[in-house]
């Protein structure tokens, strides 16, 4: 029988290697459009929260107390979506997770506009050390000016935003509630695409486009899972396992060999991540640490 920790560290792991896995499978479908693979992210993911919304709200599920806030995490949230997406199909693997690893480093700066939070001299050194690193990473993009580099830092800026407006819809809504308006929402974006090219897909290619929501879907389950049984602190750091597999997937799949840029700049921005991560734990502040939701 597994403790509480072990669990914690178990659902961890698998949501690590779920989002993984979608990486490689939004990298792998870049023949068909994005708004194609935006519907698919949407449309399969919807399908797990049929299973957490509580059987009491199932006639009134879609009510909530603060649609417009829920509106502005829709919008960013489908920036950042189709920003990650983007840069999957266009930039290597280990590149493109190493820069989304920067996102505490927004949040914090937008604590401070958003939430009216101080932050810190460890923080801001945090910050720091992390902007350095995402220039480290960036810097082929700005001597080559491939404009692609700038996708996963548009995501980086979307998902600081949705953290700080799903840390502001905690307080009076159901989670299950904020991810499922997120997921309708992209699956009408992906919907509204239609105009713009659709390709029929066949049926193996069908499959693994589902598998984008669901192990989307199931990801973001298991994340809430991992931090139910454990605590924060001691599961949180697992996440940085996605870095290796990309760094595997990427060599192996598409011959892809990090740079000693990509590593040193990865390096610095898990390091301010981990210090950030460390002040809210002292601070006794909740993280949203959700990549996908």
């Amino acid at each position: 029988m597994l403790s509480k920790n072990q669990l914690g560290f178990l659902y961890m792991f698998l949501s690590v290697c779920a989002f993984s896995i979608m990486d490689i499978i939004v990298k792998w479908s870049d023949n068909y459009p994005l708004g194609q693979v935006i519907f698919f992210r949407g449309f399969f993911g919807i399908v797990f929260y049929y299973f957490v919304i509580p059987r009491k709200r199932i006639k009134d599920f879609y009510l909530t107390k603060r649609p417009l806030l829920h509106l502005s995490r829709c919008f960013f949230g489908l920036a950042a979506l189709l920003s990650i997406f983007t840069a999957l199909r266009n930039l290597p693997l280990a590149t493109v997770v190493s820069i989304s690893f920067a996102a505490p480093i927004f949040t914090t700066i937008f604590s401070i506009f958003f939430l009216n939070e101080k932050v810190g001299y460890f923080r801001w050194l945090a910050v720091l050390i992390g902007f350095i690193g995402v220039i480290i990473i960036s810097e082929p993009g700005l001597s080559s000016l491939n404009v692609y580099y700038i996708f996963p830092v548009i995501f980086v800026l979307g998902m600081s935003y949705v953290a700080i407006s799903i840390r502001q819809l905690s307080s009076t809504e159901p989670v299950w509630l904020i991810s499922l308006f997120f997921s309708v929402t992209i699956t009408i974006a992906g919907i509204l695409s239609i105009p713009f090219g659709w390709l029929m897909p066949s049926l193996m290619d069908l499959i693994f486009l589902s598998m984008i929501g669901l192990f989307g879907g199931v990801a973001n389950l298991w994340l809430s899972q991992s931090y139910k049984f454990s605590e924060v602190s001691l599961v949180t750091p697992l996440k940085y396992l996605a870095l290796v597999f990309a760094i595997c997937f990427g060599y192996f799949i598409w011959e892809e060999i990090p740079s000693t840029k990509t590593l040193i700049g990865a390096a610095l921005v898990i390091a301010s991540s981990i210090i950030i991560f460390r002040r809210e734990v002292v601070l006794k502040k909740e993280l949203v640490a959700s990549r996908h939701d």
